[in-house]
């Protein structure tokens, strides 16, 4: 059984804090900016519209997923006030129609919210959760569908991240991203991939956030301090050609949303040394998928963020209590303060990827029958930002990169007396402001 302890968390105050050693001073402001009380209003507004079902009511005022809609477009037009319009908010819509789930024709309707970069506004980082809910029948728009965990607990987690990082200015661009239409298909967040794809975003990052608030498992453990980091070994987008040299190089399990799953987990062990952050090696839940997957078919790095142990009774179920045990989503199985930690660790790497400069480009390796290995790499397109470069290397056996080193402003790097076999080795952008990338494997990109 995997053992966390308890992160500091002053409740009483409606603030966290944590005890980071040394970290950047504007992330260590942000983590306690993260307030449980605001994340429990929210909960409370989205589960009073009765049900969010992709196929209910959009005209009402007060249920639906219309409704929904609306109040999570005024929320982020709010925060986009209070600092003075720095949000671009608007809607990303595809009327679907034919599908075993959407039947007839129907508008599937995100909300999105921009804040654009200073330095290099055409790279983006997205988080994101789905605020559409179900039921025991998926077709069944009628009954009442709360959602507290799935996924309102998501939603409110993008909502809280967006106030607290859009008092900040960033080097790149951040996305916060209400799906809809995930119970039926993935619907919106695909939609959401076309469009980044037909706008030329370069987006390098999504945090898809799943099912984030419930800390009483099904398998009988109580756990308020582990968050599980899904990611894929290798991106769909593969060449044939690139799957043929993996044979030969290795690589299996770094891809490009592995990186970023380390990146989450190291930017967590660094300010948040007392949660525990597990990576879970797969796409998504066995058979199961998130919104997440829409951005990763495409090649994005993506990865979903979740809680460590779910409570099958309160995913996808009618409201009822059957054999003593009381079923649905409902929002007594949701700890704000849970949900508050999730998202200060959201926006914790939001901030980090986003004063970052872009990855290196062309990272290339070789070293074979030789005591050394030898990096390569191409500075990223907002070079202007880079300071230095930091190589990595880990054992082949090893889950996250365990050696670093400063190597400075150049482009290349040897490693004498490591033997290639028996290493994996990566390298990572620094920014002036010690902000750095993501890690690339070489040959990834």
């Amino acid at each position: 059984m995997r053992r966390s302890i308890p992160l500091i968390l002053l409740a009483a105050a409606g603030t966290l804090t944590c005890r980071a050693a040394g970290g950047d001073p504007r992330i260590n402001a942000i983590i306690p900016a993260v307030s449980p009380r605001r994340i429990e209003a929210d909960l409370r507004a989205l589960v009073g519209f009765g049900t969010r079902h992709t196929l209910s009511d959009t005209l009402s005022a007060t249920r639906g997923i219309g409704a929904a809609r609306r109040w999570i477009k005024a929320e982020f037009e709010r925060i986009s006030a209070a600092c003075g319009g720095c949000l671009e908010v608007r809607y990303v819509s595809e009327v679907y129609q034919g599908l075993p789930r959407v039947p007839d024709p129907t508008n599937v309707v995100s909300v999105i919210a921009i804040q654009r970069g200073t330095g290099d506004p055409d790279r983006y980082v997205l988080v994101g959760g789905h605020f559409d809910s179900r039921v025991s029948d998926v077709m069944n728009v009628r009954d009442s569908a709360p959602g507290a965990n799935d996924d309102a607990s998501g939603v409110v987690a993008v909502l809280e991240a967006a106030r607290v990082l859009s008092g900040q200015r960033f080097h790149g661009s951040i996305v916060y991203a209400a799906f809809a239409g995930e119970e039926s298909g993935l619907l919106g967040s695909q939609t959401l991939a076309r469009t980044a794809k037909a706008e030329g975003w370069r987006l390098e990052a999504v945090l898809n956030n799943d099912i984030v608030g419930n800390t009483r498992g099904a398998d009988g453990i109580s756990d308020d301090r582990m968050v599980r980091v899904f990611s894929e070994g290798t991106p769909p987008t593969e060449t044939d050609e690139q799957r043929r040299r993996r044979r030969f190089t290795g690589g299996e399990v770094d891809g490009h949303s592995r990186q970023l799953a380390r990146y989450v987990k190291a930017v967590g062990d660094r300010y948040f040394p007392e949660l525990d952050i597990w990576l879970i090696y797969r796409l998504d839940r066995f058979g199961r998928g998130g919104d997440h997957r829409s951005f990763a078919d495409q090649g994005v790095p993506s990865v979903r963020i979740t809680e460590g142990h779910e409570e099958y009774t309160r995913q996808h179920q009618d409201i009822r209590v059957e054999n003593g045990i009381a079923y649905g989503d409902v929002l007594e199985g949701v700890n704000f303060e849970y949900v508050a930690r999730v998202t200060a660790l959201n926006a914790a790497v939001l901030a980090s990827l986003a004063w970052a400069p872009g990855p290196p480009r062309g990272v290339r390796i070789s070293g074979a029958v030789q005591p050394a290995a030898t990096l390569t790499w191409r500075p990223p397109l907002d070079s202007t930002a880079v300071a230095g470069y930091r190589v990595y290397w880990r054992t082949t056996d090893a889950p996250v990169w365990a050696h670093s080193l400063d190597v400075g402003p150049v482009t290349t790097h040897r490693f004498d007396g490591l033997v290639i076999d028996n290493w994996f080795f990566g390298v990572a952008s620094v920014g002036k402001d010690g902000m750095e990338s993501v890690v690339v494997f070489p040959g990834s990109d």
